[in-house]
């Protein structure tokens, strides 16, 4: 006897490694945060991406032994991002744009008590639906400025309830809730994928933040793309548009009809040829 305790591994968990293992050889693997999700929104989501992407719940000391031991060394590299709230995704897609799926496949959710703010919480000034009583009261306690107009409660002026990083007290998360306010979604976040045999990390998506950063950088590029006559078929309209208006400006400048103006070198305006006439 060696004195060693021999580790029983059950006839199910070695079938269920053999099972993810051989998922491991497609082109991603990543490892998705399931936290907070519900079952149901779970398997809407699998449902929904099925075509393309296989997404599976298993034990850590599972997954990580699949990992191990799927042949890939370099899926050992996606070991420290398992957890208990994690679940393993298999797909013969870019992991970019897997992420880009994911994030479109989001619910919305209410704010809890408890919760960390992912983002600055933003009550606008404008109408709500609430009656005066007690609320008037209970908005003013987070910090809000309520005023009755119309027979409802109205807010004056814009107001940040919740800071990012800020833990959302019962009490804003209440106020929320009165307001109507959905402001998170919740879905499958990515946390780590190894594609092609490298590992990628930070690859979560936010279209809305992305697209408004590209709206920005348009907004800024287009004038001075016309500015400086860079001819593209979104600029050359405004470029010969903006031509004319220098070519009216010039037109009032130099002027030959009697017109006040300055007449270009070489060519008499008409007090020179009245003063030649004369002659």
């Amino acid at each position: 006897m060696t004195g060693k305790k021999e580790t029983h591994v059950s006839e199910e968990k070695k079938r269920r490694v053999i099972e993810l293992a051989g998922q491991m050889k497609r082109r991603s693997v990543m490892v998705v945060s399931v936290k907070g999700l519900r079952s149901a929104q779970f398997q809407d989501i699998k449902k929904k991406v099925r075509s393309t992407m296989n997404i599976q719940v298993a034990k850590k000391s599972t997954i990580d032994f699949a990992l191990d031991h799927s042949g890939v060394k370099e899926l050992h590299g996606l070991v420290p991002y398992v957890t208990e709230s994690t679940a393993i995704l298999f797909s013969d897609e870019d992991a970019f744009e897997i992420a880009g799926v994911l994030a479109d496949q989001k619910s919305p959710m209410k704010a809890k008590a408890g919760q960390i703010s992912t983002e600055d919480l933003v009550v606008k000034a404008g109408p709500t639906d609430l009656i005066p009583g007690p609320d008037i009261s209970a908005l003013s306690a987070v910090g809000l400025k309520p005023k009755v107009e119309g027979g409802k409660i109205a807010v004056m002026i814009d107001h940040v309830l919740c800071k990012t990083g800020e833990v959302i007290s019962e009490q804003k998360a209440a106020i929320l809730a009165k307001l109507g306010m959905v402001p998170f979604k919740i879905g499958l976040e990515p946390v780590a994928a190894c594609m092609d045999g490298k590992i990628y990390t930070g690859i979560k998506i936010d279209k809305p933040a992305m697209i408004a950063e590209l709206e920005g950088a348009y907004a800024r590029a287009f004038p001075f793309a016309v500015e400086i006559a860079y001819v593209t078929d979104g600029t050359i309209d405004f470029i010969i548009g903006k031509a004319g208006l220098h070519e009216k400006a010039l037109s009032a400048l130099i002027t030959t009809d009697g017109t006040k103006g300055f007449a270009p070198e070489g060519v008499p305006s008409k007090e020179d040829k009245a003063a030649v006439t004369s002659e």
